[in-house]
């Protein structure tokens, strides 16, 4: 496979004559709050850029939606009034719908099965899209946990979310999925769930298990659905305008740092998803483990609805029967 500046310096010298005055001070927004893994990584790749540029470079790192939601944030990166990002590919693939493939419902046996897919040259090589549909340079992949289902209410069967108002991340894959078992799904930000789940705003949310004992959602919960259903892949951004502005060297060392920094995360999740599940599962509240079966019919929905959306799916299978153990 290319490298990233091989890939991408094309789009990049493309943008050039509209690129902005070369940064040595980056400013990397991330939704993610500071003690998360995301925020942690971003933090990581700071340092280390200012280390190996011998300080002509910085990295300021702005958590928590200081710099908008992922959408204000994607549009400052098209212009060039953001640098860089992590960024859940699901904000991308509302810009490329190709990336709603990673999403696929048990794409990934378990999350050390999802790290390998991330890692293939099939996934990677997806990145190619994102100069020309997205106006952002992606230097690799990293993730969060497999998604669980934290309830209100008992849940026993498919059937039993039906009608219940479900917190989700707004895209269509995920927006898909639910809508095809027949859920309300409802886009509500990070910062508000815990409320919202408390109140009864929503009564049940689609999450992942670092969240749900870190952020304590389970403590609004009847029953946590260990459902492993779908992968939540994060993807290292930098401004197309901005790479464009760089030379080769730097746009060598930020892209192979950033990649790294970002795939550290993969590493992180597989290590640390079990004792998180774990720990939920001893919280007393009641705790379901399902697999495929649970879903079938909106899974055979929702794979009917994006096999012609998302041309690399079929290559992402093949993938996942290579690398499944």
């Amino acid at each position: 496979m290319k490298t990233i500046t091989r890939l991408l310096t094309g789009a990049a010298m493309a943008l050039a004559t509209a690129a902005p005055g070369f940064a040595a001070e980056f400013r990397l927004g991330l939704i993610t709050p500071p003690p998360h893994i995301w925020t942690k990584a971003a933090e990581a790749f700071g340092t280390e850029l200012a280390e190996a540029s011998g300080g002509t470079h910085s990295v300021t790192v702005f958590p928590a939606r200081q710099l908008g939601n992922e959408a204000e944030m994607l549009q400052q990166l098209q212009t060039g009034a953001l640098d860089m990002a992590f960024m859940t590919v699901a904000e991308v693939s509302n810009r490329a719908p190709d990336f709603g493939a990673l999403y696929a419902p048990y794409l990934a046996d378990d999350i050390g099965h999802a790290g390998r897919i991330l890692r293939s040259d099939t996934a990677r090589d997806m990145l190619d899209q994102l100069p020309g549909k997205a106006g952002v340079v992606g230097t690799g992949f990293g993730m969060a946990g497999l998604r669980q289902i934290v309830s209100r209410g008992e849940i026993n069967s498919a059937e039993d979310l039906a009608g219940l108002k479900l917190r989700v991340t707004p895209f269509e894959p995920i927006l898909d999925f639910y809508n095809a078992i027949g859920t309300a799904p409802t886009p509500m930000p990070l910062p508000d769930v815990y409320d919202a789940l408390a109140n009864g705003q929503v009564d049940a949310i689609d999450m992942d298990a670092e969240l749900i004992w870190v952020l304590k959602y389970y403590e609004h919960a009847d029953t946590i659905v260990q459902s492993d259903h779908m992968m939540f892949p994060m993807v290292g951004l930098v401004s197309a305008r901005v790479w464009a502005g760089l030379s080769e060297e730097d746009r060598a060392m930020i892209g192979d740092l950033m990649a790294r920094h970002v795939d550290s995360t993969i590493d992180s999740y597989v290590e640390k998803e079990q004792g998180w599940l774990d720990q939920i599962r001893d919280t007393g509240r009641s705790y379901k483990q399902v697999d495929e079966s649970f879903f079938s019919e909106a899974i055979a929905t929702w794979n009917d609805t994006w096999s012609d959306r998302a041309p690399s799916l079929a290559a992402l299978r093949e993938v996942a029967a290579q690398t499944a153990e």
